[in-house]
């Protein structure tokens, strides 16, 4: 894999907050590699570790994009859903942002049949046949429609498995991860120092609980995705 330069700054990710992470006496021991010193009580994050990591990770993402692979970004708590429908929906890479369904990727031919499902019932609701149902009928269909849109509006177009997942809080999407581990599907991981940086293929410590720290890890990696697309069309 060929190392690239990604514009990483240690001053843009201090003022985005990324060293900040947990109190001390919420800590995994495993991050202490990725620890720099203790202040007021909170564990400071090393950013030199940070800008190695997400280095790697624009590396292996912009590799898998121009290599026309599919991406899944995951974050699910308040804090992270709109930054990460933002950047999904900027580079068209499928995104979960409200809620993990059990099994949603180790059980895919039921998520299949909810996306065919979903997409059916969005075709009756633009061409009008919802309309031209019973009252009743139709107004149980809509709600079932925006119970799949809330829950898998973000993937809906996903045809199969993703073949790279990104989650944001290793500890909140543990499930998303532990789907991707039994499956094989390699991650890039978010890890706060309450964090085990030894599940995920690539784990970036970071401040998952600031939105501009969130933000500025994922604009980094959206646009190593955009770029590798970029350099696909441009080769091919």
């Amino acid at each position: 894999m060929t190392r690239r330069y990604w514009n990483i700054h240690l001053g843009e990710m201090m003022e985005a907050g990324v060293h900040f992470g947990h109190g001390t006496r919420k800590w995994n021991p495993r991050m202490a590699p990725y620890i720099s010193a203790k202040r007021k009580g909170i564990h400071i994050i090393n950013l030199t570790q940070t800008a190695r990591f997400l280095s790697e990770a624009c590396d292996l993402v912009f590799d898998a994009a121009t290599r026309g692979k599919q991406f899944l970004i995951v974050g699910t708590k308040n804090k992270a859903a709109d930054s990460v429908a933002r950047a999904a929906t900027r580079t068209r890479c499928h995104y979960v942002n409200k809620k993990w369904l059990g099994g949603m990727l180790t059980n895919w031919s039921t998520t299949e049949t909810r996306l065919h499902k979903f997409r059916d019932l969005r075709t009756e609701q633009k061409t009008g046949g919802l309309n031209r149902l019973p009252k009743r009928d139709a107004a149980m269909l809509k709600r079932q429609l925006s119970h799949l849109q809330t829950y898998l509006g973000g993937i809906k177009y996903m045809t199969g498995l993703p073949d790279v997942v990104i989650i944001v809080d290793q500890q909140e999407e543990y499930r998303a991860l532990q789907e991707c581990i039994t499956l094989g599907i390699p991650t890039i991981c978010l890890i706060d120092t309450n964090c085990d940086p030894d599940l995920a293929d690539i784990a970036i410590p970071a401040n998952d609980d600031a939105i501009a720290s969130i933000r500025l890890i994922l604009n980094k990696l959206v646009f190593a995705i955009s770029e590798g697309r970029s350099s696909s069309i441009r080769n091919s």
